[in-house]
């Protein structure tokens, strides 16, 4: 991960939706076809705020923090993809939102994994950065050990910058985080079930992510239908913010394509 990984101030375009039990913060933006923007574990909303300016030139994005995350609550003090790929159709559905594409870095990409399975005529389009289709045993690694201690400084930062509700957040995140080593059942897509997703799909993986494989991205793009699959050379977890990369340009384009078919 390289820097602007973070924006130092929360965007004032920021709402609070009431999902059952839960408060869902979401930051709206732009005008045109929806955009639902999803980040990473431990993450939120600002992790998509350096590429805000050009997305929502073209589209009405709906960037959002996970249950639990950033602004939004968790009552339950339990982290699923299933669970957030939940929440966010009803957020939606309350946005009077039926079709959109989307985006999602790592868990916000097992996340739309969730909703482009369950739900998958809603979807135009796909992005799915550094994401898998299972945690492999490498990841298991990381995750049973992870502490702030074990964590890369940047990834510390996130987490201290998004956990608006300080160490009592950040630990909850942790911990959530921790168990995800020992669960089976969460992120768990077979081939077969990813051949349901109708989307257009483009799958962005670096070729050196430490969690998960590059072969895990290429299964994942060889199963979708209709996909293309970007590898990121020298790319580490969640690649897009190295400048030299063309992130935001391929995206456009990819995005622009689906829109003229």
């Amino acid at each position: 991960m390289r820097k602007p990984y973070i924006s130092k101030q929360d965007n004032i375009n920021g709402h609070i939706a009431q999902i059952g039990d839960l408060k869902i913060y979401y930051e709206e933006l732009g005008a045109g076809a929806p955009l639902l923007l999803l980040h990473g574990f431990g993450g939120c909303t600002q992790n998509w705020h350096p590429f805000v300016p050009e997305l929502s030139k073209q589209y009405r994005l709906i960037i959002v923090d996970l249950r639990g995350h950033g602004h939004s609550t968790n009552p339950e003090n339990r982290f699923t993809h299933r669970q957030a790929a939940d929440d966010l159709f009803l957020l939606l559905d309350k946005l009077g939102i039926t079709r959109f594409s989307a985006m999602g870095m790592s868990s916000g990409g097992m996340t739309l994994l969730h909703m482009a399975t369950s739900q998958p005529l809603r979807i135009e389009a796909l992005v799915l950065i550094s994401t898998t289709s299972h945690f492999p045993d490498q990841a298991r690694a990381i995750m049973r050990r992870a502490s702030f201690a074990t964590m890369p400084e940047e990834v510390v930062e996130m987490y201290r910058e998004c956990a608006k509700r300080g160490d009592e957040q950040i630990h909850q995140l942790i911990t959530q985080f921790n168990e995800f080593h020992q669960d089976y059942d969460d992120m768990n897509f077979t081939a077969q079930l990813l051949s349901t997703i109708k989307a257009r799909t483009l799958v962005v993986h670096g070729d050196r992510d430490r969690f998960f494989p590059l072969e895990i991205a290429i299964s994942i793009y060889h199963a979708i239908p209709d996909s293309a699959l970007w590898i990121i050379p020298e790319g580490e977890h969640v690649p897009i913010y190295n400048p030299t990369i063309p992130f935001i340009v391929t995206v456009l384009r990819f995005l622009k394509s689906q829109d003229c078919q």
